[in-house]
């Protein structure tokens, strides 16, 4: 069984809103399923009347609904000319989301998709990464953002509703797509791909700054401060280092997520559930109860004091 995540759990609640756009790459998306809606339904109230013209209508009107020329008009003729003028039209529509034109101005990450979680790298104009991060991107409001897209194993799909539109992760291959926040804010996304296991609770975060605010978060992510104690010596000698990274301690594990900043982050889980002392205990002395089967053991090996220990650990790293 899987748990849907809670309304505080990334901002926007749950699931992520579609028909809300905070950018100008969403907003093609929103006009576009908004015709395919409103299309949707006077088709569905085509055919009702047809139905009903079939069922109750005269005798006459059967006959000239049956007939060849009907047939021809509303048959081949009227579906043909809607479709392809909603394919010529949407394709038009929605031809800057694919980041096939890009000026050079705009902030660049790569995201990479795994089961179940997401690498995040920032990037410089040259493409030099930068920073590494998990499951959270930041971005400042106003400035186009292009993600180069990714998966490290099977296929995902990257969709943050209010910001842009999806775009496929495929191995071996390198997607592009454009999104912009053009108010602050807490954004939910979410792999609209399956890919097996807990696919339902592979969410993304998008938090956007102002501009001074994002400079201000930017000059913050060093590596975390020399640390000793119950804490750190938990997360080394229990095999925690052995998957995950903590700049500027020896854990250098890359199977996991990189958790230098994790005490910082709007959520756990891959946006599953709020961060908070509480959910971060319940997380690493339990992931397996709160997202089965995916990749990182259950830790109920720790006493109480222990998992207090580490738990303020984690939490420390801002």
């Amino acid at each position: 069984m899987t748990r849907a995540a809670p309304a505080s759990a990334g901002g926007d609640g749950w699931p992520p809103a579609v028909f809300d756009p905070a950018g100008p790459y969403s907003e093609p998306v929103t006009t576009l399923a908004w015709a395919l809606v409103i299309g949707g339904a006077l088709v569905f109230a085509i055919v009702l009347a047809a139905l009903w013209a079939a069922l109750y209508g005269s005798t006459k009107l059967k006959a000239r609904l049956g007939g060849e020329k009907a047939i021809w008009i509303l048959g081949f003729a009227f579906p043909a000319v809607v479709l392809t003028g909603l394919l010529v039209w949407g394709l038009m529509l929605t031809s800057s989301l694919s980041a096939t034109r890009v000026t050079g101005a705009e902030m660049r990450v790569k995201i990479i998709g795994e089961m179940w979680w997401w690498r995040v790298h920032y990037q410089d104009a040259n493409g030099r990464e930068t920073l590494r991060d998990a499951n959270e991107l930041h971005i400042p409001v106003g400035k186009p953002v292009l993600l180069e897209l990714e998966a490290a194993d099977v296929i995902h799909s990257f969709w943050v509703p209010r910001l842009g539109g999806k775009m496929d992760m495929i191995p071996g291959r390198t997607n592009r797509l454009l999104i912009q926040a053009d108010k602050p804010g807490v954004y939910k996304g979410q792999c609209a791909e399956y890919c097996g296991g807990p696919h339902a609770l592979m969410g993304f975060v998008v938090v956007a700054h102002e501009p001074e605010d994002f400079a201000r978060w930017r000059a913050s992510r060093r590596p975390a401060w020399p640390a000793s104690g119950a804490g750190l010596g938990l997360f080394l000698s229990s095999g925690c280092a052995a998957c995950h990274t903590i700049r500027g301690t020896p854990a250098n594990g890359l199977a996991g997520p990189d958790l230098t900043h994790v005490g910082s982050r709007q959520t756990l889980g891959a946006g599953i559930l709020p961060n908070n002392p509480g959910t971060m205990a319940g997380w690493i002395a339990d992931s397996q109860g709160i997202k089965p089967a995916n990749r990182m053991p259950a830790y109920h090996q720790f006493s109480g004091e222990e998992l207090l220990a580490l738990t303020d650990y984690m939490v420390s790293l801002k």
